[in-house]
């Protein structure tokens, strides 16, 4: 049985005076997965989520949440999302237990069930000793990580976020990392917009990946390595004493080596398999003195570039 595809977008195209920032768009994120939008500033990847959130409406095509139109139903789509901006906002005058509070009371969310759901997020954020300061003399960072705990409160089916790292320093960032990879674990589907690689190949089961308002390619990050590199999924970096032509032959005659490469003392092979046992045999043989192999699959750098350039 196929994956249940819950944010889905059909032809979905937005303009603005005239330019086309998302371009006949075509997207499909599946139930209790995180999602990783990626693209450079102004490849539409804010717009398309404020149609999916029925913030703004299409020119054109459909967005739809859970099956609810987010043009025609926004507010059903509303209940069933959460939405972390890359501009947080807050009540200044309110504390950060404050805010979350009143936020719980919008979702009809007793004080009760809330008071202590509240504290547990404040703790998994990392702002419990912040909770009764008030937000105006939040750092950018510390409203980022209200921003999630804003979303944690409402328990939402599918959470949207964007560029939700922006200003923390690595422990917080880490630290909301984490927290996006367990939202999949209990229940909650993630769209992260991003462009730091990175942070997505952590945690990230699916990406999309938009240039230009258009998207360039979707898919999981095992099968768009296989498609970007048809050549060969691995790369296997052999360390020798310079190594000859006769071995270079004799390597690439090996079942699974798509290609071989001399540079210097260094032989990079292109490989459809973990072939370092099968490689170093052959390295051995031919009297070439073996100093360290290593294999490196595709990341996501690689698959970024390669389709972005190609976008």
């Amino acid at each position: 049985m196929g994956k249940k595809i819950v944010v889905e977008t059909q032809e979905l195209t937005k303009r603005y005076d005239g330019t086309t920032v998302v371009d006949h768009l075509n997207l499909h994120v599946a139930e209790n997965e995180v999602f990783g939008l990626l693209g450079p500033n102004g490849a539409g990847k804010t717009t398309t989520i404020l149609m999916l959130l029925g913030l703004t409406e299409p020119a054109s095509g459909t967005a739809r949440v859970y099956g609810f139109d987010s043009t025609r139903e926004p507010l059903k789509v509303k209940r069933l999302t959460g939405y972390l901006p890359e501009k947080v906002g807050f009540y200044d005058n309110l504390t950060a237990r404050e805010n979350l509070r009143f936020i719980a009371q919008l979702n009809n969310i007793g004080d009760a069930e809330s008071q202590h759901q509240i504290e547990q997020i404040l703790e998994a954020v990392g702002i419990a000793e912040m909770a009764d300061m008030a937000v105006g003399k939040f750092s950018r960072g510390m409203k980022q990580r209200l921003g999630m705990a804003d979303v944690l409160v409402k328990k939402p089916k599918v959470a949207f976020l964007d560029e939700p790292t922006a200003g923390l320093d690595p422990e917080g960032i880490n630290q909301i990392l984490d927290l996006i990879a367990n939202l999949s674990k209990t229940g909650t589907t993630v769209v992260l917009s991003s462009h730091r690689l990175y942070e997505v190949q952590r945690v990230c089961h699916s990406i999309g990946i938009l240039s230009k308002g258009k998207m360039v390619v979707e898919g999981s990050l095992d099968e768009l390595s296989r498609e970007a590199f048809a050549e060969g999924r691995y790369r296997i970096e052999v360390e020798t004493a310079e190594p000859s032509p006769q071995l270079v032959e004799v390597l690439n005659k090996i079942t699974g080596v798509r290609k071989v490469e001399a540079k210097a003392n260094q032989l990079q092979i292109t490989t459809d398999s973990d072939l370092r046992a099968e490689i170093s045999k052959v390295v051995v043989q031919s009297g070439v003195p073996l100093i360290q192999v290593k294999i490196q699959a595709f990341s996501l750098d690689d698959i970024y570039m390669r389709y972005f350039h190609e976008g």
